[in-house]
């Protein structure tokens, strides 16, 4: 069995027998495999669920018991005076218990008597989800460019100099086919992607020529990225996790072909995060989490990011890139809204508007430095807003994160007559 991947029905088998509180070293003796193997399998496809217990609301605060405010009734713009069960998302003095299974094996609450009353979050391993996250991460590691980097750094000594002293790529894959040993396509495909010193640009032919038409995305990653992932996905999701805060995604373009921005709106503060790129494309949208995710930390990104909405754009088009972290472990979910329905997202596309006034559409974004886009949004993210109670989105984001969250993503707060929304703010 060396070598050889998990099959649905394996899986279905791990899961049956951690529901009965088998052992790894049972489990892996059953079905023949190395005890590591099942280890992994169940930390790298562990489903986050946050429900309460039988008449118990959803609550994994390490303070719970002994909680002089539970349940709030002052100070949170949630309840407005009510009791409610939301303190988690907006107590200053709200700290995440985690249950003892999830830091040692098994891992997950399968098999746990305690799973019907327990309030905290459930780490669940299902064969079904485990076994699409797989041919997910299987189908996108047999696409994309398959060179290694070593290959790539001898082309490109070979083909760059040649393309800048003006000759074709035709030319040289006809004259040095002992050392270029691809296609035509292939070089045109690696020099799209920017593995070669030398661009587009260099190509005198290529860049007077029209563009084809294509009735498809030849960025995509992953084709089969919205599989689980799809809005109805998100609404059944939401509807066992009503009380989960949402973050979505979106792209803002300067010129054709320019820097663009992401924008990362959270819908309870309405307060936005915007990102300079240099391309719109998938990785630009990776590096920017995880860097995000390096700077916060596992404990504080899972509680900003639980769950992300986007749209169909091909920058969204590889969602484990965000899901996962470098070490497999899951970090949040993902899911898309229907093509065309950017109402489904309406929240981040409202927010734009304050992000147009100062850069009105079509206005190039190539001079433009990531500190002048911290400057334009912590501009924006002071200005009060009738639907906040005339709170700014930065009052808000502070009373549900904390001021050190604020630190960490570089805001700052503008006093209100100091406040500016139109071009003359990046003049």
């Amino acid at each position: 069995m060396k070598h050889k991947h998990l099959t649905l029905d394996e899986r279905y088998k791990i899961q049956n027998m951690l529901d009965v509180k088998e052992s790894f070293s049972s489990i892996a003796r059953t079905l023949g495999r190395d005890r590591s193997t099942i280890s992994k399998e169940v930390r790298n496809h562990l489903a986050f669920k946050q429900s309460g217990g039988f008449g118990r609301h959803f609550n994994d605060c390490i303070k719970r018991r002994t909680c002089e405010r539970y349940p709030c009734t002052k100070g949170c713009p949630s309840c407005k005076g009510k009791p409610c069960h939301e303190c988690i998302h907006c107590c200053p003095e709200y700290e995440k218990e985690i249950c003892k299974r999830h830091i040692s094996k098994p891992y997950v609450c399968n098999g746990c008597t305690k799973r019907p009353s327990c309030s905290l979050e459930k780490r669940i391993y299902s064969a079904r989800t485990a076994n699409q996250e797989y041919k997910l991460t299987l189908r996108e590691t047999r696409q994309g460019v398959t060179i290694t980097e070593e290959e790539a750094i001898s082309l490109d000594k070979l083909i760059s100099p040649l393309i800048l002293n003006g000759q074709s790529i035709h030319h040289i894959v006809k004259t040095n086919p002992s050392e270029v040993m691809y296609s035509e396509k292939t070089i045109y495909n690696y020099m799209d992607a920017g593995l070669f010193s030398a661009k587009n640009i260099d190509l005198p032919r290529k860049v007077r020529f029209r563009p084809r038409k294509s009735n498809h995305d030849t960025v995509k990653v992953d084709k089969g990225c919205r599989i689980g992932r799809t809005y109805d996905d998100f609404k059944e999701y939401m509807k066992d996790h009503p009380d989960t805060p949402i973050a979505e995604l979106d792209s803002v373009i300067g010129s054709v072909g320019g820097k663009c921005l992401l924008t990362v709106h959270f819908v309870g503060s309405s307060f936005m995060l915007a990102f300079l790129r240099e391309r719109n494309t998938a990785a630009s949208v990776a590096a920017i989490f995880n860097n995000l995710y390096e700077k916060l930390g596992y404990k504080k990104f899972a509680k900003l990011f639980p769950v992300i909405l986007t749209d169909n754009g091909s920058e969204f088009s590889d969602p484990i890139s965000l899901e996962v972290d470098e070490d497999g472990v899951i970090r949040t979910k993902l899911f898309y809204c229907n093509p065309s329905s950017p109402y489904q997202k309406g929240a981040a596309e409202n927010n734009h508007e304050f992000i147009r006034r100062i850069l009105p559409k079509g206005k190039s974004f190539d001079e433009l430095t990531q500190k002048d886009i911290d400057l334009m949004m912590n501009h924006i993210n002071s200005y009060k807003r009738e639907n906040l109670a005339w709170h700014s989105p930065y009052e808000i984001f502070e009373l549900f994160y904390g001021r050190d969250t604020l630190d960490i993503l570089g805001a700052k707060a503008i006093p209100s007559k100091d406040i500016i929304l139109t071009p003359k703010l990046l003049k």
